[in-house]
């Protein structure tokens, strides 16, 4: 048995942009690419927003209808505890597309996300907290599905749900959730670590996280086969290819990822602004010639490149003049990342304390007396004396000196 795993598609991403149909392309090739699998899976994020435009639907129907457009007589649904459609079984004559979803696709209850809406349409099968079970040629294969919910209920509700594989089947668990230490963002917190997932899983697909891997956990392989088209625009997409994820079952189970071979190139670059006989502009146009010379590029790269420097030496009529004489051959993303002297010397000035070795209570008292100075304060008080009352917590004593509503300290002893 063959089984196709693609994750965040993310139709509808950067719409009405020079970037807008990659998403489309790339979810094109990949379901291309998946047509000699049994199965496909979809791991969520599907689509980019909660309630997609009419052209977004329009595209993404077209490329999941693809499945359905081939027979598939040798699979079978064996048994589930999902109430399937009278639609959704018809589809099962050809290739069953398995779908959960993603974050970007969570609704309040009661309301149809766009996963559902597919399952009503009959080009998916929608699992959360749902089980089917698939056989091809005596090979019997467990999904048990969970889509997203918020990361700090995520331990909980795979808790209560509590999965079983299903003793001398080929069991998979598919999720869309941060996995510590995957996280996708530090902002949410997951609930679930590596250790607490369930056990006695062959595999466990896990989408959300954008950049793919396979590693194996005791028994089990964790698979993430990350997104299909790049959203992020961060250094770690610039460092992988777009895949897509196969996994075959005969004797023995094997997986592996497929890459994509049209997507758009992403590259990030990092320009430290010198003072060089080169100008800011001939500095950004000669480390762009040399990416796009370095490869040929079936369509525009993408190319961000984040400046840093001091901001009295990068200028935006620079950065724009860039910008026009490239925008023919790359989309180009310029981003400053700027130092102002004030920073510098702070910089300095915390690098040279550290290197005299002093205490906390003298590195604190340096510190204050330094911020002082910068408002011309440090003559209108003793500064000593105001580090100590703050350092003994008598904030209230050292804020009315500072609104000078008290001129002495003998009255606060």
């Amino acid at each position: 048995m063959k089984i196709s795993v693609l994750s965040d598609l993310h139709f509808g991403y950067a719409y009405n942009s020079e970037l807008e149909n990659d998403c489309f392309d790339n979810a094109e090739e990949g379901i291309e690419k998946s047509l000699d699998s049994d199965l496909i899976i979809l791991g969520g994020d599907i689509f980019d927003i909660r309630a997609p435009k009419t052209q977004t639907w329009g595209k993404a129907l077209k490329i999941l209808s693809r499945p359905l457009l081939k027979e598939n007589p040798n699979i079978k649904l064996v048994e589930t505890d999902k109430q399937l459609k009278e639609i959704s079984q018809r589809s099962l004559n050809h290739i069953p597309v398995i779908a959960i979803a993603g974050n970007h696709e969570r609704l309040i209850k009661g309301e149809v996300n766009t996963v559902e809406a597919l399952e009503n349409a009959g080009l998916v099968i929608h699992l959360h907290l749902n089980t089917m079970v698939f056989e091809k040629d005596g090979v019997k294969v467990a999904i048990h599905g969970m889509s997203s919910v918020p990361e700090r209920y995520a331990k909980e509700v795979l808790d209560k749900w509590n999965p079983k594989p299903i003793e001398g089947y080929v069991n998979i668990l598919l999720m869309h959730q941060s996995i510590d230490p995957y996280v996708y963002s530090p902002l949410e917190p997951p609930s679930l670590t590596l250790s607490n997932l369930p056990k006695g899983f062959d595999i466990i697909i896990n989408g959300h996280l954008h950049g793919h891997n396979i590693e194996k956990l005791d028994r089990t392989i964790l698979m993430m086969p990350g997104s299909t088209v790049i959203t992020q625009l961060e250094k770690n997409e610039a460092a992988t290819d777009k895949v897509i994820g196969r996994i075959t079952i005969d004797n023995e189970i094997q997986t592996e990822f497929m890459p994509l071979e049209n997507t758009r190139k992403f590259y990030y670059e990092e320009l430290t602004v010198d003072q060089t006989t080169l100008t800011l502009r001939e500095q950004i146009e000669r480390q762009l010639t040399q990416i796009l010379y370095s490869s040929e590029h079936n369509k525009k790269p993408i190319i961000r490149m984040k400046l840093k420097g001091r901001d009295t030496n990068i200028l935006d009529q620079d950065l724009r003049n860039a910008e026009n004489k490239f925008s023919d051959k790359a989309v180009l993303i310029l981003v400053k990342e700027l130092e102002s002297q004030e920073l510098t010397e702070k910089r300095e000035l915390l690098k040279n304390l550290r290197e005299q070795k002093l205490s906390i209570e003298e590195l604190g008292l340096i510190i204050l007396k330094k911020n002082l100075e910068e408002f011309d304060m440090e003559k209108e008080f003793d500064y000593d004396t105001m580090f100590h009352l703050l350092s003994e917590d008598q904030t209230e004593s050292a804020l009315n000196i500072l609104l000078g509503e008290q001129t002495t300290l003998q009255t606060f002893r």
